[in-house]
């Protein structure tokens, strides 16, 4: 009988944070101070030195974030912004809710992160910005992207909502996401590595005038109180949400050694497996760079069957294994950008992936015997499909 696996389960590793947490947070009600205050002000500096940079702005959601760095680069109603279609809704929603046009670009097959070379064919004179996106906790090829921008003179921000500690190579050293581009952006959504109990958000930079005018944004852009400079937004973030993200920060890179681990052992797991050679691509291993496997994806090749990965995942499921697709259409696809007039093939790398892609159980606590039945669970489709 197979063992069930659930797709995720946020509990197992931070149960044992529980009792911290209801202590903090039974502090901050006696405090009196429920939107930023003091445990804003602690992530904040933890965040900056975390990911190796000057500044960190705490904030309502990764969303924001990305709404708030492109009202910081002062984004004008049709200003272009290059962003992947194979990405979260709110990378491109963010340039549109400023009036914005987003740009999409392809992907690469292997790191399924933008592909610069594409990034660069749609460079025109009314390009604003790039916005790279470090999808599934593998950073983008931020050195090259870096000179499509500087050749261009365009701002270039991180999406790192998905890769808090993810690392690449950056100029002869090894550089944290967040401290690459203009402006990094982050999300605490719950199934992130590092989860609040609600919505939080961040972004970091090491310029001193972005970083003032991000807190202006953040707060209406007021200082002092009731005065206002610019027009800003309410992208405050709880005092509740900072004891959670403090109480977890410590333990972040023993949960990201433990996804690192899982990783491995699936790529030790699916090795030598006959039945699935040439049906099922896992993903790039970790190299020289750091992952922080905020997903493990495969991708099922679907030459013969347009429905194969739908049908594994059925398959799965009634094993109670629990899978999910990330993404099932690329952006550009969606009925709200159809005024862009792509057409569904036209980044032909992401049309293959997201008819393909999907993410397997990947979460601290994961168990070897958990693994072993996914990938049994999928050998076993294989064989006799």
């Amino acid at each position: 009988m197979s063992v069930p696996v659930p797709f995720l389960d946020l509990s197992r590793h931070v149960s044992v944070l529980k009792d911290s947490i209801k202590e903090k947070l039974s502090a901050v009600v006696d405090s009196g101070i429920f939107v930023l205050g003091p445990e804003i002000v602690q992530l904040e500096k933890q965040l900056a030195e975390y990911c190796g940079v000057s500044y960190a702005i705490a904030c309502s959601s990764g969303s924001e974030a990305l709404l708030m760095a492109l009202m910081a680069l002062d984004l004008q109603p049709g200003d272009e912004v290059i962003v992947p279609s194979f990405t979260f809704f709110a990378t491109a929603s963010a340039v549109v809710r400023l009036g914005g046009r987003p740009v999409f670009a392809d992907i690469c097959p292997d790191s399924l992160n933008m592909d610069p070379e594409d990034a660069a064919r749609k460079v025109t004179s009314r390009t604003k910005a790039i916005i790279p996106v470090h999808l599934f906790g593998r950073s983008a090829e931020m050195e090259r992207l870096e000179q499509i921008a500087k050749a261009h003179d365009l701002a270039l921000i991180e999406d790192a909502a998905q890769a808090i500690g993810a690392e690449a190579a950056w100029h002869g050293e090894m550089k944290r996401v967040g401290a690459m581009g203009s402006i990094g952006c982050f999300s605490f959504y719950p199934t992130k590595n590092l989860g609040t109990m609600g919505d939080g958000g961040a972004l970091t930079t090491n310029d001193p005038e972005i970083a003032k005018k991000l807190e202006l944004i953040r707060g209406h852009g007021m200082a002092p109180r009731y005065f206002h400079k610019i027009v800003g937004i309410n992208g405050r973030l709880d005092a509740f949400q900072g004891v959670v993200l403090n109480e977890k920060f410590p333990h972040l890179d023993e949960w990201t050694k433990d996804r690192q681990e899982i990783a491995k052992r699936y790529f030790e797991l699916f090795a030598g497996r006959r039945e699935l050679e040439g049906r099922l691509q896992l993903p790039k291993p970790e190299g020289e760079e750091r992952c922080v496997w905020n997903q493990f994806c495969v991708c099922v090749s679907d030459a013969a069957d347009g429905h194969l990965r739908d049908r594994l995942m059925a398959f799965l499921a009634e094993k109670k294994i629990g899978t999910m697709i990330y993404y099932p259409f690329g952006l550009h696809e969606q009925e709200c950008f159809q005024y862009l007039d792509y057409a569904p093939e036209e980044l032909p790398v992401t049309y293959r992936v997201s008819r393909s892609i999907l993410a397997l159980p990947i979460f601290p606590g994961l168990t070897l015997e958990e693994q072993e039945a996914v990938v049994e669970g999928i050998c076993a489709f294989f064989r006799e499909n």
